[in-house]
């Protein structure tokens, strides 16, 4: 049995898939309100703030990936996340359960240093600092040989249906909309996104790749581009000159004065000012038949129905 927790999310969404299409139909979905993709697909309904139902929603398992979300509330996460994984951690000690641990960059450095898996954290804000906290919790984890792990990471998102990122939104959504496109800090830094898709087809075979436990992996990604790169790729598949503007810093911090949203995104924006450099080579070199989506495929994807 391989269970994805999180399940109703943009990534366990396509893990799912995936584990289907190429591992195995003994797929169990757990979120609070699970929703099948396969019809073989068990569905088990847990609060994972609860030691439990997290226990249940683990038990026979052999893998679990641990794919969960929280709204983008930095109070919510310093008060839920760090519990949901303890809990987590406790129930696959249990059951012998391997554990796959997708996380993403938000604890980085938000410096124009390349972002290595070795990369030495240095939170900014309360959910840098969270994230940061469940990495090291899963890293001291594996280096004790207590758990079984594994630590699949990514940059932010690009993609289809249900991906949810600042790219997406201000971006693509707005392409197919379209509306005038919005611009994050600057058009001329260098962004590596990875295709949301590729991230779960990536972290599928590290689950199931034995030897690929106990340590830290960047998923792959294609090469890193500027914004305007990137509308430029767009203008030749939609055959026409999109136009955009460009959101400074300054705008963000008026507009967090009154919408509460806005003011979570503050303390990422930093990593807009200075190029994005996410090093996938590892995985590249271990995995050297892995498909990487080209920008040019993955946007062409997101445009074209």
């Amino acid at each position: 049995m391989q269970t994805i927790l999180g399940s109703n999310g943009q990534i366990g969404h396509e893990l799912a898939k995936e584990l289907y299409k190429n591992y195995t139909k003994e797929i169990r979905l757990v979120s609070r309100k699970p929703q099948k993709i396969h019809d073989s697909d068990e569905l088990v309904s847990a609060d994972l703030l609860d030691f439990n139902e997290t226990n249940n929603a683990i038990s026979g398992s052999d893998i679990v990936y641990f794919t969960v979300g929280l709204p983008m509330d930095s109070e919510m996460w310093m008060k839920q996340f760090s519990k949901i994984l303890d809990n987590v951690i406790e129930a696959c000690k249990i059951h012998r359960s391997k554990l796959v641990f997708f996380d993403n960059t938000y604890m980085y450095p938000k410096t124009s240093a390349i972002q290595f898996e070795n990369t030495i954290f240095s939170p900014s804000g309360k959910k840098s600092l969270v994230r940061a906290q469940l990495a090291d919790k899963i890293i001291k984890e594996m280096e004790a040989n207590e758990l079984k792990a594994v630590v699949c990471r990514a940059p932010e998102f690009y993609g289809p249906e249900k991906t949810q990122s600042i790219t997406n939104t201000m971006i693509f959504s707005n392409i197919k909309a379209k509306q005038k496109l919005k611009i994050p800090i600057s058009d001329s830094t260098l962004r590596t996104l990875i295709w949301t898709p590729d991230a779960s087809r990536a972290m599928a075979l590290i689950g199931n790749t034995d030897d690929a436990y106990g340590q830290t992996w960047h998923l792959p990604c294609d090469r890193s581009l500027t914004y305007k790169e990137m509308i430029n790729i767009a203008d030749k598949i939609e055959n026409e000159k999109l136009s955009y503007s460009i959101i400074k810093l300054w705008k963000f911090k008026v507009g967090s004065l009154f919408n509460k949203n806005a003011k979570e995104l503050l303390e990422l924006l930093p990593r807009y000012e200075v190029d994005n450099l996410f090093n996938s080579d590892k995985f590249k070199k271990r995995f050297p038949s892995f498909p990487v989506t080209f920008f040019e495929s993955g946007i062409k994807q997101i445009l074209v129905k």
